[in-house]
């Protein structure tokens, strides 16, 4: 005769087998990421072309601006999105739940204010033209960059100018300076332009991540994500490595010829798995420091009406831990 305890013991692990059954066989989903023109955001193509970023897990979508990029996140036509920590903030704050799976870069140099010759210092841009990419980080740096030089909006003439453009009216003298960032600036800096202000004079402050929607960051989604993530780090390995093969196969989607690629590297820091993991993870990530003082910086400068309150920002539970498979961090400046 079967005992009562034997029955429950039956139909547990009936259930437990149930259960194991249907997360075996949970879909895998794919995943689009919207992404732009920028160095350290292309390292997934160069993963991509390698045959490391499966086609069928992640679909890259190339986009003109952030703002283009924000909008297909809000529309649900991409899941994550290569993007700036200020844009992240801004997104949050209209509503839009994102959170930072891995930091790209960090800027120290490679956003900058380029001026034409005769401009000699931020003080001489008063009643000047200057371009910038509004909805992006070049509104931030646009108002730092006025802040060093005790000037207002008022005191400029504003020409708002996506980076696609900015050769363009540059070449056409619509513009006396330019807010841009890599590859742009070593394009216009080629061609005579003066470098006035950049952010190595706000340090840890423009900060290229990767965020997802939350609703994105569930169990269907998790493998193509670590595959997105393990693939950029392998080629971020390549380039450590190998750099000028990195350059010879990653400058034509850049619009650089490959002797020109690396400089478009300069003033960028990368960091690796290992990297990333000590500024993500754990109950205090080191990258929440940096947030409040960006945030703070974009409330003073009316980029925030307030503070981000941080909730679910940082999910550091998609990062690769075998750090020993990938190259260690280090700024390719140097």
């Amino acid at each position: 005769m079967v005992s009562r305890r034997q029955c429950v013991v039956f139909f547990v692990c009936v259930t437990l087998a149930a259960l194991l059954s249907v997360w075996a066989w949970w879909p895998d989903k794919p995943i689009a990421i919207a992404t732009r023109i920028w160095p350290g955001y292309d390292l997934m193509y160069l993963a991509r072309s390698e045959g490391w970023l499966a086609a069928e897990q992640v679909r890259l979508v190339e986009m003109s601006s952030g703002q283009e990029s924000l909008k297909a996140l809000a529309e649900g036509k991409v899941d994550g999105a290569a993007m700036t920590l200020d844009e992240v903030l801004r997104a949050r704050a209209s509503g839009l739940a994102l959170s930072v799976v891995m930091i790209f870069d960090i800027s120290a140099g490679a956003d900058m204010l380029v001026a034409r010759p005769g401009i000699k210092g931020l003080a001489d841009l008063k009643g000047r033209r200057i371009g910038y990419e509004p909805g992006s980080v070049g509104a931030m740096m646009l108002v730092e960059s006025l802040r060093a030089a005790n000037l207002t909006k008022e005191d400029v003439t504003l020409v708002m100018l996506p980076i696609s453009q900015q050769r363009a009216a540059w070449s056409r003298d619509e513009v006396d300076a330019v807010v841009t960032f890599e590859p742009v600036g070593t394009q216009l800096l080629a061609q005579g332009a003066l470098n006035l202000f950049d952010s190595r004079q706000i340090p840890n402050t423009i900060v290229d991540v990767l965020a997802m929607r939350s609703d994105r960051l569930d169990r269907s989604h998790a493998g193509a994500i670590r595959h997105l993530l393990a693939a950029h780090f392998r080629a971020l390995e390549h380039l450590q490595r190998n750099p000028q093969d990195a350059a010879y196969r990653m400058a034509p989607h850049l619009g650089l010829p490959p002797e020109d690629f690396l400089s478009a590297f300069k003033g960028m820091m990368l960091p690796d798995a290992a990297y990333n993991y000590r500024m993500l993870a754990g109950t205090s990530p080191e990258l929440l420091s940096s947030v409040r003082k960006l945030s703070a910086i974009m409330v003073k400068s009316g980029l925030l009406k307030e503070d981000d309150p941080l909730t679910n920002l940082i999910r550091a539970d998609f990062l690769p831990t075998d750090f020993h498979s990938y190259g260690s961090w280090r700024d390719l400046c140097t």
